[in-house]
């Protein structure tokens, strides 16, 4: 079978397409036949490193989607011939999903429903399932999604054109949100409004908090940010007392100075979300409520629903890291089968 591998880290021309065995699932396990692999920022970030150095071989790319053609000792589901979408193929593992064939914990193949396209698939794991972590921590609940679970609540989504961004609009509306989206120009807004956004607001033009507090005057109750160093003043305008700040990326500087009366009297919780090392129970949670979403017609992708694709095949996967590291608005795929 066809793969892409890195043996040693460094930029996107470490990689290498070659062929290896197709490998057999042991207990517990499935192989499944890569149809499509979804490119994040932690896939191309995993495969820089700290600096050049030797590693074992490693097939990048944690999400994915494809069909189930064998099962290991003591698998009962998903079935041969069922259709999955993956999520963390490659963590703390070797193996992700830039090959043919993956083989993977069962838990780690969950069926896509009927109608849903291998493209949702691969565009679904890692931000979709951190979307579902940062929308159910807030202090007003719910810690599961469903229809109408967040009915009543405003969502404050930093950077509305992103995958994350995309998939947290698509999954509070279906929730019940309202849902404001800060954006950085009218092209962004766009795709936040297609996704689903009640309100786009354009951080870079006029008064943003101002904009945000019309749209919310008794403040927001969840902000699920990007950048929260970089939003911290805009974040404190606009919160409501007892909101949360639920942040899962460090754009725009790593470090946060943080009044800290100020938030004790509102009663701010900050949660930071780091998706791989959420609890098995959090995790299982979010892939049955994302699943779900899919299975409703809740989650979409394309240009039309505020995600665009961009699509390479197998042996341009180290354009496709280089497209993600460059900041492609939208979701990179990867053409496996």
């Amino acid at each position: 079978m066809k793969a892409i591998v890195h043996s040693e880290t460094g930029g996107p021309n470490v990689l290498r397409l070659v062929e290896r065995p197709v490998p057999k699932p042991g207990p517990g396990e499935v192989r499944v036949r890569v149809a499509v692999s979804g490119v994040n920022p932690t896939d191309w970030k995993s495969r820089e490193g700290t600096g050049a150095a030797a590693i074992e071989e490693k097939v990048p790319n944690q999400d994915g989607a494809g069909t189930v053609d064998a099962v290991g000792p003591g698998v009962d589901a998903p079935a041969v011939g069922q259709r999955v979408w993956i999520w963390e193929a490659a963590w703390q593992r070797s193996n992700g999903t830039a090959q043919e064939y993956v083989v993977l914990p069962a838990r780690q193949a969950v069926p896509l429903p009927e109608g849903a396209s291998f493209d949702l698939g691969a565009s679904i794991g890692i931000p979709a399932l951190t979307a579902h972590r940062c929308l159910t921590v807030g202090t007003r609940g719910p810690d599961r999604l469903s229809a109408g679970a967040l009915a009543g609540q405003t969502v404050l989504v930093a950077g509305g054109a992103g995958a994350v961004g995309n998939a947290t609009i698509q999954l509070a509306r279906w929730a019940g949100a309202t849902v404001i989206s800060t954006v950085s120009g009218p092209e962004k807004a766009a795709l936040a409004t297609a996704a689903g956004a009640t309100h786009s607001v354009n951080y870079r033009a006029g008064d943003a908090a101002a904009a945000i507090r019309a749209a919310a005057p008794d403040g927001v109750d969840l902000v699920v940010e990007v950048a929260p160093a970089a939003n911290d003043e805009l974040d404190r305008a606009v919160i409501g007392p007892n909101a949360t700040i639920a942040s899962y990326a460090t754009d725009g500087g790593g470090e946060l100075t943080l009044p800290v009366r100020e938030l004790m009297v509102a009663n701010i919780r900050y949660q930071f979300v780091l998706v791989y090392t959420v609890s098995a129970a959090a995790k299982d949670a979010a892939v049955a409520d994302v699943s779900a979403a899919v299975a409703a017609g809740a989650l979409r992708v394309g240009e039309e629903f505020g995600l665009p694709l961009h699509r390479f095949p197998l042996d341009r996967t180290a354009e496709a890291h280089s497209a993600v590291a460059n900041g492609a608005v939208g979701k990179v795929l990867i053409d496996i089968g």
